[in-house]
């Protein structure tokens, strides 16, 4: 694999990245999980990845069924819980933030991107703020992209719907992003390629109509 990207806790070349200071989220299971089990001598990290992939399949799973048998009213039932659980995972990633004055909007976005990915998805993460008013960042490998079919990685935007929603309601960012996704590895790409721009007033949001129409094409199937 490509050595090139960051991981959990990896370092930026952003010379504001060391003074900017995120939440961890789920934090008391991590602590927990730091002391009790990370330093055991039978302790293999391939588990944590078997454990998320059950229960990334149960998700996908969920969604499908309930698409199947409940029609668009189930949809809706777990596109909400999968919107809501994004959005407290947003707040987790708000909690106890310090800000360097120094540090614009766009890194902010882009280094609050580096957290969801590097942490709410485990990937390694390749970031890159391309100008004043966009960034952007490849996937270099994630845990899904071997068990996730290109139109299952939907799951995902809602995730990203609420992450989004709360950072939104908290007011950090000055300004509103577009967040739009350009390949995807489940889909054949070598990376999952995503740009982020800074919105225009009244601009209808991307990330939110497209996964409409995947919404749409999945009942349909």
């Amino acid at each position: 694999m490509n050595k090139r990207g960051i991981l959990k806790g990896a370092n930026r070349k952003e010379a504001t990245w060391k003074k900017t200071k995120l939440g961890e989220p789920f934090k008391e299971a991590l602590d927990r999980f730091r002391n009790d089990v990370l330093d055991r001598n039978d302790f293999d990290a391939t588990s944590l990845l078997q454990f998320g992939l059950f229960m990334s399949m149960a998700v996908i799973n969920i969604l499908k069924e309930s698409e199947k048998k409940l029609g668009e009213e189930g949809q809706k039932v777990v596109i909400d819980a999968l919107i809501k659980t994004g959005y407290s995972m947003g707040n987790q990633i708000l909690e106890n933030i310090k800000l360097p004055t120094e540090i614009s909007d766009i890194e902010l976005m882009s280094f609050l991107a580096t957290i969801i990915n590097t942490q709410a998805w485990t990937s390694i993460e390749d970031p890159h703020i391309d100008k004043e008013d966009q960034c952007s960042f490849d996937i270099i490998w994630c845990p899904l992209q071997d068990v996730y079919k290109a139109f299952d990685c939907r799951v995902q935007r809602y995730l990203v719907q609420g992450i989004m929603n709360a950072f939104r309601d908290s007011g950090i960012l000055k300004s509103d992003y577009q967040i739009e996704f350009k390949s995807t590895i489940p889909a054949g790409a070598n990376t999952c390629y995503f740009v982020i721009t800074k919105k225009k007033p009244d601009e209808q949001d991307k990330w939110e109509a497209y996964s409409k129409d995947l919404e749409k094409k999945a009942l349909e199937k």
